[in-house]
């Protein structure tokens, strides 16, 4: 019988061939990042390439880790990659391999040995990390590993010569008179003006310019603000002392961005030059993320009036003369002396009366470093706190975790369009940025008794109160939330007790989950907007 390849061709077609199955996907995580250095390495091209390479060579991706707005230079920032690694070390990583844009994404280390530490880490644990958009593999060869080592010195000196190039450029606006970043001092407030100076708009708290030829210039800011300025220069040459003037002003219910004033609020303030109009900039210097440090004065950039004075330059040089070089510092051992016989006379200890007392230094400028915290003093000094101040002290450490929790998950829920901002001046109170438009607050508030009728305490923070709000009401132990409300803003009031189904909620949106907080404040934002 002739051979007949068509006929054999039909009979094989005509049978069910069973295929063999192929390997079963590598489960693998990605890691991604991106800072402000270059909008090229999108969030989403990052994940796009490395989704081509999972298909590529077998891996299916089951975790993501995203340092969002993060700079490559150090990892103590980077709270993805801490986690990751601490997944991978600890043993409860439930994937296989890790895999990364490229060399940069994974650090701009300035030690390389650093960024090999964090992949040796990764590798101990029978994990190894990919770099996906390398011409190279990272398989462990001579040559692997030497292009490897130069794409990581690359990395680093991309990051020191654009800290380079960044000084020169801020060094030649503040020589200019224009703002050039940081928190602008009490009684200022910052307008974004155009290439040609035309004045565009204030700039709210966390608010930044989106615009490389916009610049940002100071002017004064509301009144009661400027007038508490001038007076606290008029009583210093009076003769009052940092802690007098600061007790006057609280006294009268000033505040210093929604906080008492403290001595060394006061202090700073007379030892500013900013109030005078002089622009001063390069004091400190933290360039490549490094500790902050005192510059040189000879090394300062200085302008003269940059911006309106709030007092007059003889006043200001006036003041100088009758302020001491620096604060009182006292031993640990003298306050320790001091707060006994507060304890001694009062029977009992807190803030408002150390804060009050006469004579007794600002512990609150130095009590973490000296102390560690108000309740190691007590302990020192023998006084322990009765269990209702005990719960309440608890109960704010509960409420300070729990608001972490909740703007960390969020975070988590919409990491391309949410970013975590902090509250000047001491940026540890964290804000939520919202796709670079406009910021939200997070407020907590718990339940309480007042007059035998059971309320939620509503306080908004003065600073925050004219942003979107987000309001979640809390347990007793402030443990957990159990309700969400988004709120347009919450100005034009100190405090509210609220009841159950208190008219007060009708002005905002309740969230059934976490998982409509965006869409829902987007819409609030929208819809202020348009009655804007």
């Amino acid at each position: 019988m002739p051979f007949d390849a068509r006929t054999i061709c039909s009979a094989s077609r005509s049978k069910k061939v069973q295929q063999i199955p192929g390997p079963d996907p590598v489960p693998a995580a990605q890691y991604v990042r991106m800072s402000d250095e270059s909008q090229d390495y999108s969030i989403e091209n990052q994940k796009t390439l490395i989704q081509e390479y999972a298909a590529r060579y077998g891996f299916v991706v089951v975790k993501t880790y995203a340092d969002l707005g993060k700079s490559g230079v150090v990892a103590k920032h980077r709270l993805a990659l801490g986690e990751l690694l601490h997944d991978v070390t600890n043993g409860t990583a439930d994937y296989k391999a890790i895999l990364v844009y490229d060399v940069s994404r994974w650090g701009r280390f300035q030690d390389i040995d650093e960024s090999a530490h964090y992949e040796f880490l990764c590798r101990s644990a029978g994990i190894p990390v990919h770099y996906c958009a390398e011409p190279f593999t990272n398989d462990g060869t001579a040559t692997s590993t030497l292009l490897k080592a130069l794409k990581r010195s690359m990395a680093a000196e991309f990051s020191r010569e654009l800290s380079v190039k960044e000084f020169r450029c801020k060094s030649r606006l503040a020589q200019l008179g224009f703002w050039v970043g940081g928190n602008p001092a009490y009684g200022y407030r910052r307008l974004l003006v155009s290439a040609d100076g035309t004045p565009k708009q204030i700039l709210n708290w966390g608010e930044q310019k989106n615009i490389k030829t916009d610049r940002v210039i100071l002017v004064p800011g509301p009144k009661a603000e400027i007038e508490c300025v001038r007076s606290i220069f008029s009583m210093a040459l009076e003769g009052e002392s940092c802690r007098s003037i600061a007790r006057h002003l609280n006294r009268r219910d000033i505040t210093h961005f929604g906080r008492h004033w403290l001595h060394g609020a006061v202090y700073k303030v007379l030892k500013n030059p900013m109030y005078a109009g002089v622009n001063i900039w390069n004091r400190t210097s933290t360039r490549m993320r490094s500790k902050r440090k005192t510059i040189a004065s000879q090394e300062w950039i200085t302008k003269p009036e940059a911006f309106p004075a709030i007092i007059d330059q003889q006043t200001f040089e006036r003041t100088q003369l009758i302020l001491p070089l620096r604060p009182l510092l006292l031993s640990n051992r003298a306050i320790l002396k001091k707060v006994r016989r507060v304890l001694k006379a009062n029977g009992r200890l807190g803030w408002t009366i150390l804060q009050n007392t006469h004579c007794m230094p600002p512990l609150a400028n130095f009590i973490k470093g000296r102390f560690g915290s108000y309740g190691a003093l007590y302990k020192k000094v023998g006084y322990q706190l009765p269990p209702h101040l005990q719960f309440k002290k608890d109960q704010l450490v509960r409420s300070i975790r729990l608001r972490r929790e909740i703007i960390e998950q969020i975070k988590n829920l919409f990491p391309d369009n949410v970013v975590v901002s902090h509250l000047p001046p001491s940026g540890k109170r964290s804000l939520l940025a919202i796709d670079s438009q406009f910021t939200v607050s997070v407020l907590l508030c718990g339940p309480c008794r007042r007059r035998g009728r059971f309320f939620w305490i509503v306080k908004p923070h003065p600073a925050e109160s004219s942003h979107i709000t987000l309001l979640c009401v809390t347990k007793r132990t402030h443990e957990r939330a159990i309700a969400y409300f988004v709120f347009p803003r919450m100005d034009g009031f100190k405090s509210h007790y609220m009841a159950r189904n208190d008219p007060f909620l009708q002005g905002s949106v309740r969230l059934r989950h976490l998982a409509d907080f965006y869409t829902t404040v987007k819409r609030v934002w929208d819809e202020k907007q348009g009655h804007g």
